[in-house]
């Protein structure tokens, strides 16, 4: 039986790190490295491996990632099957957010990493390279857009996030829960997600900057102030509960979103921003009466790569809005609200 060919892109992160001459741990296996410590991986796929970077993920960018998921495309659509892209977990859920974005190919594309460093006790990174690589040869994940899997579980890319420093766990679905997971080598969906269309190919280059603010308590917003003269062309707001500021915070807001598309996520970590319940100044309403767009389940980092994609597109700000509804919305949401 032919092997499926799955594309293997590295590009470092704790998968990948060893003992540093300084200390600590530090980027240093290629992808061919990390390939050849896991042999099972020859059962099940030929790998075309790609050494992209030896990174840590704190330092992945935008452009690094538009430049990968323009050879996922390129590869995908020849013969590969799919592809595997390994980096540092510090931030799989923005990166495979990205990617979920901007890959034109259906399909899979499946994001890794390992928690604990190669030479560890327990090191988790081959465990989690074969359970990506399998499902990234099942065909019954083609559609299902960018899935991060470790753990032996299946997240989507729009929902996961993590959300622990150092468990081998530490990546969870908070909205969702996870579509699924890897058992006895097959791969288990539970269900299997809608993907929405891909977002128009943007050069990361000229992606503007936009700034991302955590409101707290007592906090006056001087930063929300600042943010256009620093440079910044949009601003993603981490406000309180289902989306509030202080009310002496409320008109700041205002000002800013008069400048810059400005939009309201929760701090919370799950659950929608509200838009019709709470109407107190600094509330939700009082906000989108001010011109700010709410983020729907998206997250403050995931509404803020959003951001910065619609910018680079040169949208216009009821066009933004138009995006976030269509791309936070619960999928059955959106189909009552076309068949209406």
């Amino acid at each position: 039986m032919t092997r499926p060919r799955i594309l293997l892109v590295s590009t470092g992160g704790t998968i990948t790190m060893t003992g540093g001459v300084g200390g600590g741990i530090a980027p240093a296996l290629t992808g061919e490295d990390l390939a050849r410590a896991v042999p099972e991986l020859d059962t099940i796929a030929a790998l075309d491996v790609v050494t992209f970077s030896t990174k840590p993920g704190a330092s992945l960018t935008l452009s690094d990632l538009a430049e990968i998921a323009a050879l996922i495309d390129a590869r995908l659509g020849g013969n590969d099957a799919g592809a595997v892209v390994v980096q540092g977990t510090d931030s799989i859920e923005e990166s495979a957010f990205a990617l979920d974005l901007i890959v034109k190919s259906n399909k899979p594309v499946v994001v890794t990493g390992a928690m604990r460093g190669a030479a560890s006790p327990g090191a988790d990174g081959p465990a989690n390279l074969l359970a990506a690589v399998t499902v990234a040869t099942a065909p019954i994940m083609t559609g299902c857009g960018t899935t991060v899997v470790l753990n032996d579980e299946i997240h989507a890319a729009r929902h996961v996030a993590k959300a622990d420093t150092s468990l081998p766990g530490a990546f969870r679905s908070p909205a969702a829960g996870p579509l699924g997971r890897v058992a006895e080598g097959d791969v288990w969906l539970l269900f299997k997600p809608e993907r929405l269309p891909p977002l128009a190919r943007v050069i990361a280059t000229t992606v503007p900057p936009v700034a991302l603010v955590r409101i707290g308590l007592g906090d006056d917003g001087r930063l929300l102030s600042a943010l256009a003269g620093l440079g910044y062309r949009g601003a993603v707001i981490e406000a309180m509960g289902a989306g509030h500021v202080p009310a002496s915070v409320a008109p700041l807001v205002g000002a800013l979103a008069e400048a810059m598309p400005v939009v309201l996520a929760s701090r919370t970590g799950a659950g929608p921003v509200f838009t019709r319940t709470y109407g107190f100044d600094g509330s939700e309403i009082d906000l989108i009466r001010r011109g700010v767009i709410p983020s729907g389940m998206l997250s403050g980092v995931k509404a803020r790569l959003l951001l910065q994609l619609l910018l680079g597109q040169g949208l216009a700000r009821d066009e933004i809005a138009s995006a976030y509804a269509e791309r936070s919305e619960g999928h059955r949401s959106r189909r009552e609200r076309e068949a209406v």
